[in-house]
């Protein structure tokens, strides 16, 4: 039931949402690629029934990615993750981009009727991070579901852990690029930029030779620094991480996590530091809220069963 009621309020959001939304990487002429009115079918019901078939398609894909969510399943995360790389990333091309910072920027945003698809993608991402964190970041982005399903293939021995206070410093890089790459755009308003920031042209199979070579460069560096870029240089992931202060549904803690630190060492995004969970930072992975229900291994469980065998009686 939680399931179907997160789902149905994520629908009611997007329909109330439409001026939040984000879109994909330019396209056509006007930068900009949005349905015009004269290019759009004439009447609501034949907009419907074109876009129909996508709809359809994103709301399977978002009830997979809510359900996986809800249930805390590690298969169901994978399998999510698999189909963000072929649906939203290959098929679709279609990611939160800082493009879609810049068109918020500028107030550009398409006609609603004419691009529900884009809305719903867009009421989705802002939603959900408003909700629960950046849901997004861990399981819906196409490149950070492609790194985290290529870390699963990577043998451990060619990580590298970075030092703590250097780790700490480089999450903000990311706000640096953020902020930069705003500021450039406002400038100038070349919205060309974000193919100097951002990989995700990769999925249009759009580029120069040189930035193919920097993304060669930039998946070989991920090999060893595990989830490089969206830890540290993804301006998108800066933007949701702003929003995610605002997150509703924070994860839970037992009071025997000021004192422990399993859940900090397993948390592959430096998000928990001591007691403390960045909102900023966590991405929502489930690792740690699998161990905080894990009554094998979470100190909290253990201890509890401890005091419960203490408490029952002896029988001599």
């Amino acid at each position: 039931m939680r399931v179907i009621a997160a789902i149905l309020l994520i629908l009611l959001a997007v329909s109330a949402l439409p001026a939040f939304a984000f879109q994909d990487p330019p396209k056509s002429d006007d930068g900009w690629n949005f349905a015009d009115e004269e290019e759009a079918g004439p009447t609501w019901a034949q907009d419907l029934r074109d876009q129909a078939p996508d709809l359809a398609l994103f709301a399977g894909f978002a009830t997979l990615a809510l359900v996986g969510f809800f249930r805390k399943s590690e298969p169901l995360k994978w399998i999510t993750m698999g189909v963000a790389v072929l649906y939203l990333g290959f098929a679709r091309s279609q990611l939160v981009t800082v493009v879609n910072i810049f068109a918020l920027t500028t107030w550009n945003l398409p006609v609603f009727r004419h691009n529900l698809v884009w809305y719903a993608f867009a009421g989705f991402t802002v939603v959900t991070t408003i909700l629960w964190g950046r849901l997004y970041c861990g399981r819906v982005c196409a490149f950070g579901s492609m790194t985290q399903l290529l870390d699963k293939v990577v043998p451990a021995r060619f990580r590298v852990d970075l030092p703590k206070k250097i780790e700490q410093r480089a999450v903000y890089i990311k706000y640096g690029l953020l902020g930069g790459t705003v500021l450039y755009y406002l400038l100038t308003r070349d919205i060309s930029i974000y193919r100097y920031v951002e990989p995700f042209w990769m999925f249009s199979l759009r580029a120069s030779t040189g930035l193919w070579i920097g993304l060669g460069v930039l998946l070989l560096a991920t090999v060893f620094v595990r989830n490089l870029y969206c830890r540290f240089l993804c301006p998108v992931g800066a933007f949701l991480g702003l929003l995610s202060n605002l997150t509703v549904f924070r994860i839970k803690r037992w009071k025997e996590c000021n004192t422990c630190t399993l859940c900090e060492k397993k948390c592959e995004w430096g998000a928990i530091q001591g007691p403390l969970i960045i909102a900023s930072e966590c991405v929502r992975c489930d690792d740690c809220e699998r161990l905080y229900l894990d009554q094998k291994k979470c100190p909290h469980w253990l201890i509890l069963k401890k005091k419960a065998a203490q408490a029952a009686p002896s029988h001599s």
